[in-house]
């Protein structure tokens, strides 16, 4: 069989038909009115998901920092 061959990679993303269909199914839901508000919402929430794993891994990597500077 050739999806026991690939093994799980054979089911990780999705192809452009399973794109296509999603897409059409996002418009049929929140119509075409909704959607640039929907699209720009979402680029919101990654933009600040982002942000705050930055600040954390700012928080984390200043406070080893002024440790080993201090010990020296």
């Amino acid at each position: 069989m050739i999806v026991d061959s690939l093994g799980p990679l054979a089911f990780g993303f999705p192809g452009t038909t399973e794109m296509m269909i999603l897409l059409v199914v996002v418009l049929v839901l929140f119509g075409g009115a909704k959607l640039p508000s929907l699209m720009r919402n979402l680029g919101r929430s990654a933009n600040e998901f982002k942000k705050g794993l930055s600040d954390t891994a700012d928080d984390d990597g200043g406070a080893t920092d002024g440790d080993q500077s201090t010990e020296q």
